[in-house]
């Protein structure tokens, strides 16, 4: 546990100094356009009058890993898609970095997995990420039907790579979602993200 802490760490503080936004819960989230793998452009304002999930993604991290590989992160694709939630993956990594791969790519790796998102999105400037201050993969955001930004932070508390720990996890995202498509109040709306650091340019 002491472990995985002090990686989590190591990882957030090499994301220093790159120029972050800072989101804010309750605050409109930030709007942006991007492609996806089809080619297709996605915007945020396209999605107004739904739930939407953004899911910060890179398909090499284990920590990513963790939740693809016991099928949590598809499950929950699976369950709120099919309510009507919109869900988009976005990579922000950079060109020559960890986990940036042609869309072709991508879209096999998602095929494999049995990926069940609305859509993978393609930020490889990081100008998305770095808007909404995305720091580790995954890092997780709910914006309400307004625009609204309801959720940020981990997708969960068991901060490792152990795919055992799905199973006990206290689940954030699915918690917060529960509570705001039902009509009430989101019981924890900002947790401290854990993951691999977000393979931004370094220039």
């Amino acid at each position: 546990m002491i472990k995985t802490l002090l990686i989590t760490c190591g990882l957030l503080a090499a994301t220093a100094g790159l120029g972050f936004a800072e989101t804010e819960v309750g605050k409109p989230a930030p709007s942006f356009s991007l492609p996806d793998t089809n080619g297709k452009t996605r915007s945020l304002a396209d999605f107004k009058g739904k739930f939407v999930v953004l899911e910060w993604y890179q398909p090499d991290c284990p920590f990513v890993g963790k939740h693809y590989k016991s099928g949590n992160m598809q499950s929950l694709q699976k369950a709120y898609t099919a309510k009507g939630v919109v869900w988009l993956s976005i990579d922000s990594s950079a060109p020559g970095e960890e986990g940036n791969y042609p869309a072709q790519k991508l879209n096999q790796i998602a095929s494999n997995d049995g990926a069940a998102r609305t859509a993978l999105l393609l930020d490889p400037d990081g100008k998305v990420g770095r808007l909404y201050g995305a720091k580790t993969t995954p890092d997780m955001y709910i914006i309400d039907p307004n625009g609204t930004l309801v959720y940020e932070g981990a997708i969960d508390d068991k901060r490792s790579t152990d795919l055992a720990d799905v199973k006990i996890a206290n689940n954030y995202v699915k918690t917060a979602l529960d509570a705001v498509m039902a009509g009430k109040t989101v019981p924890t709306t900002a947790t401290r993200p854990y993951g691999c650091s977000v393979k931004y340019a370094s220039n």
